[in-house]
């Protein structure tokens, strides 16, 4: 798949407001069935405006790191570094979304492989923790496919739509920073 090679990750701007408003608008539906649903009131340029200046203020301040995911200029997905923990730990919590007219072909994969790139090069993380629910294969496969291990799953961890859900629990380290 040619076009994988296309996809671009790039930090919220305001100029990305009414692309990124419109997104999320597509896309409510089909993420809501998958993760927990955003406060309705998320649904507007106002909150829109306020979620990138507090994704500005968390990447100057080292807390939080989100970055839009590009195909040839439009948004199809979001991929986010939370939690950030220094000094000590240098670890983040990873997640992330795809819009659904763009999931089952590769694009999940490679936007998490271009956020490692980025997690252990320039911001000199060495760990990376995600979740997972076990309904959820295509997440735990694009886990797997960027070499993360499961270290870990809990019981009835969360409850969504109604219904008790275990979560299982990925890392992955930076090969790369002497942690041998």
């Amino acid at each position: 798949m040619p076009d994988i090679d296309r996809l671009q990750l790039s930090p919220p701007t305001s100029a990305d407001l009414s692309a990124l408003l419109a997104f999320e608008l597509d896309n409510r539906a089909y993420f809501e069935s998958w993760v927990t649903a955003r406060a309705p009131s998320y649904y507007s340029q106002e909150a829109i405006a306020a979620a990138i200046e507090q994704a500005q203020r968390e990447r100057e301040q080292d807390r939080a790191y989100q970055y839009l995911a590009r195909l040839d200029g439009q948004i199809i997905g979001r991929v986010n570094l939370t939690a950030v923990t220094r000094p000590y730990f240098n670890k983040a919590a990873l997640g992330y979304r795809i819009g659904e007219r763009f999931g089952g072909r590769g694009y999940a994969t490679r936007v998490v492989a271009l956020l490692l790139e980025e997690a252990f090069g320039p911001l000199e993380l060495w760990r990376l923790e995600a979740t997972a629910r076990p309904q959820n294969l295509g997440s735990v496969a694009v886990m797997q496919r960027n070499g993360f291990h499961q270290y870990g799953r809990s019981e009835k961890a969360m409850h969504f739509q109604g219904a008790w859900s275990d979560l299982l629990y990925f890392e992955r380290r930076n090969e790369h920073a002497g942690m041998e």
